[in-house]
């Protein structure tokens, strides 16, 4: 299934950089995987294109947006901007499942006594730490919203505006837990990103990861263009199971478990853009499976995939929680 009409023709065509190079392991040797729009936002134009090492199955966006172009490929709709917006409702549930979430991460962590969020928002999981009576002190948060960054600050959390790269505000050996929600995807270097993450944790120390998992079904059934997880072209490198877990590897963290996550968000946008951009009748009905704006569908998806889970399947998120390697030089 093709686009039914030309893709947002007034939208500019935005500038890019080659990256031929899998992220991962450095290869060249790859081959085409999925091609799409921004579907979500409609920012560009531009058609992007995944590519899968044939060495590791990491599968990246080449050619993808030049740094340059940042603000327009993140704008100020972007839904990590707008969870004001998101319905009461599908809140509340979204908490009960992050304090289901955490509760399984402490049984494989234990306690922590220090915590780093990168790419924190609002502070959600900063607070569920300070109420588990770990002092301000020791929380910190990275995220590139100075307006985010700035309330966090006078809230007494150790925010900080910056990239994983270029932060040095967090001492080596000091972080007992870090989480990375839906972040890996998004930057230019996974493996150095990893390898400073590794340096700041704690002996013992570990890093979680949630990122989308394109072994899932809902990837295979929407592969060649609608998948929500793509989120063109704001995803840069996608893994399964045994990529992420080599990732890890070549960062120096050590896998100690895997596990897989609801996914709602993906099986909703990718319904949406089927319909909005895949059919001539179905623009009326894409509406409907916006997860921002669409309760009773997020509420469906979310049972679907807890359901899903349950019995054994891998939905459409990776957890997974690395030890630092006691090799790993401070």
């Amino acid at each position: 299934m093709t686009l039914q009409v030309p893709f947002a023709p007034a939208a500019p065509k935005i500038a890019t950089e080659s990256n031929p190079h899998c992220p991962t392991c450095g290869s060249r040797r790859r081959m085409a995987f999925a091609r799409g729009h921004d579907y979500e936002h409609e920012t560009c134009r531009n058609e992007w294109q995944f590519w899968q090492c044939n060495a590791c199955a990491t599968v990246w966006l080449d050619p993808r947006p030049e740094s340059s172009t940042l603000g327009v490929i993140y704008p100020a709709s972007y839904y990590a901007y707008q969870m004001d917006k998101i319905s009461p409702i599908a809140l509340k549930g979204k908490a009960m499942l992050d304090r289901l979430k955490f509760r399984s991460i402490f049984a494989h962590t234990g306690a922590p006594t220090s915590f780093l969020d990168i790419g924190c928002g609002d502070g959600r999981y900063l607070d569920l730490f300070a109420q588990r009576g770990i002092p301000r002190s020791r929380l910190y948060g990275l995220e590139l919203s100075d307006e985010s960054i700035r309330a966090l600050q006078e809230r007494g959390y150790q925010a900080f505006q910056r990239r994983v790269e270029d932060c040095t505000e967090i001492s080596n050996g000091s972080i007992d837990l870090a989480t990375m929600f839906h972040v890996i995807e998004h930057v230019s270097d996974p493996v150095r990103v990893l390898q400073q993450i590794a340096r700041w944790l704690s002996p013992n120390g570990c890093l979680v990861v949630e990122t989308p998992n394109i072994d899932s079904w809902d990837a295979q059934l929407f592969k060649d263009r609608w998948w929500g997880g793509y989120h063109f072209p704001r995803h840069w490198t996608l893994f399964q199971a045994d990529s992420l877990a080599r990732l890890m590897n070549a960062a120096g963290l050590d896998v100690v478990h895997v596990a897989y996550q609801t996914g709602h968000s993906f099986w909703m946008y990718s319904l949406h853009h089927v319909l909005r951009y895949g059919t001539r009748n179905g623009t009326a009905i894409a509406p409907f499976f916006d997860p921002v704006r669409s309760t009773i569908p997020l509420v469906m998806f979310t049972g679907f995939d807890v359901l899903r889970r349950m019995i054994g399947f891998k939905t459409s998120s990776i957890l997974m929680i690395a030890r630092r390697r006691m090799d790993t030089g401070r």
